[in-house]
């Protein structure tokens, strides 16, 4: 797909999403796999203003990886990040730093240009953002959440103190964060207190794993996975967590609910199946860029099917149905 075939949906994200202003100091932050997408973000961004950047980096090994130290320090001099990247830096210390210092952060993970004009990104972004925001809202006022699942996913999260997030994908203020076309809300879990059996039985898409062909099983104590069952694509998980040497990794990190009404059922695409509507994914890993206090050494999500949750007894989704 050519630059004109992509440039409506590339304007949609800079004007309608990132709400980039004329003057403003705008980076791309891309890598090899994913140049045409950078090239149609800056097309659309130089419409508005002639401080565009765009740097190309080599993909990260996993999501949650840092970026090089050019990279971070672009992040921090910006006033606006698009991030069209094949491995998400969404969870680094990077992109946090770029959050506090002000930056407003817009990632699009595993980025095609199809993405920029198809599926989720057809939403009526605007329109689904009270939603989003509600959640959110319901999210922070909550001090427990209870989820389960017809596959088995029996687990309670400690809420107390914590804030949600209302990823929208609307840039509205100074540093924020949103992914590209998912539209969640999310929170991170007090660390330690995650308890019970999370079963995915949907998707993996951060480790590429896509559409499972058996459940994924892991039992969780005292926030932190300690045991992983399944067929091969459990295999692989636990290959991949044990030659990391790094005991964060198994933290629960994220609940979040997707929210893209134009997303109606889990395909395996990364950026798509975060925001599947009436789904719910844990993140498991870093928490530290969504309100936590862990930095491991990556960050990924699993995703289910049709959810209970419920948030200090009372259901907001009810086997996939939204009960807001």
């Amino acid at each position: 797909m050519q630059i004109a075939g992509i440039i409506g949906g590339a304007r949609k994200v800079v004007r309608i999403l990132a709400r980039v202003k004329a003057g403003e100091k705008v980076l791309i932050v891309a890598d090899t796999d994913t140049p045409v997408v950078a090239e149609a973000l800056a097309t659309a961004a130089l419409e508005i203003t002639p401080e565009v950047v765009t740097t190309m980096m080599t993909p990260r090994a996993v999501d949650g990886d840092e970026p090089p130290a050019v990279v971070a320090a672009a992040l921090l001099a910006a006033d606006v990040a698009l991030v069209p990247v094949s491995y998400s830096i969404s969870h680094s210390t990077a992109v946090r730093n770029a959050l506090k210092h002000g930056t407003r952060v817009l990632s699009l993970p595993a980025a095609t240009p199809d993405q920029l004009v198809r599926g989720g990104a057809e939403a009526d972004f605007e329109a689904a953002s009270p939603t989003v925001r509600k959640m959110g809202e319901l999210f922070t006022a909550a001090s427990t959440a209870h989820l389960t699942t017809p596959a088995g996913t029996n687990c309670t999260f400690d809420l107390s103190g914590r804030s949600g997030n209302a990823h929208d994908c609307i840039l509205d203020r100074a540093g924020k964060f949103s992914a590209f076309p998912n539209i969640e809300a999310n929170i991170s879990p007090v660390d330690g207190t995650a308890e019970g059996v999370i079963v995915f039985d949907g998707s993996i898409p951060n480790l590429r794993l896509g559409r499972l062909q058996a459940p994924v099983i892991c039992t969780v104590k005292k926030g932190n996975i300690v045991k992983v069952e399944g067929g091969h694509e459990a295999d692989m998980i636990r290959k991949v967590w044990a030659e990391m040497g790094d005991a964060a990794v198994y933290n629960i990190a994220q609940l979040a609910i997707g929210l893209n009404p134009a997303i109606p059922m889990l395909t395996g695409v990364w950026a798509q199946d975060h925001g599947a509507f009436g789904t719910v994914h844990i993140g498991i890993g870093t928490s530290a860029n969504i309100g936590g206090t862990t930095k491991a050494a990556c960050h990924f999500d699993g995703m289910m099917y049709r959810p209970t949750l419920k948030l200090d007894g009372r259901a907001v989704l009810e086997g996939g149905e939204l009960r807001i």
